[in-house]
């Protein structure tokens, strides 16, 4: 797991945190939606909304429906690869 996986893992969790969820036993195989965390599609735009905040990412309606399928490590590391291509395109442009 790369360093900025591990730092957007961690800011998920600290988020998670802030909205009530308890993430005491998630681990990375613990999915966002109903089969672990069970987080409500409002929760998902929440957690959206402060990952644009802090990161520049954009989110989509598709990509909402797609979170809710993810699991904690496949969520960052979604994160983390949208990171790097957005970072390797900043540093192409004029």
């Amino acid at each position: 797991m790369s360093a900025m996986q591990d730092q957007l893992r961690e800011f998920v969790l600290n988020s998670l945190k802030e909205m009530n969820y308890d993430v005491s036993e998630v681990t990375g195989d613990t999915d966002l939606g109903p089969a672990g965390l069970d987080l409500e599609s409002l929760a998902l735009a929440d957690l959206a909304v402060q990952v644009e905040d802090a990161y520049g990412l954009k989110f989509g309606d598709d990509d909402m429906e797609a979170l809710a399928l993810m699991t904690l490590d496949e969520f960052t590391g979604t994160l983390a690869a949208r990171l790097s291509t957005q970072d390797a395109a900043a540093g192409t442009a004029v």
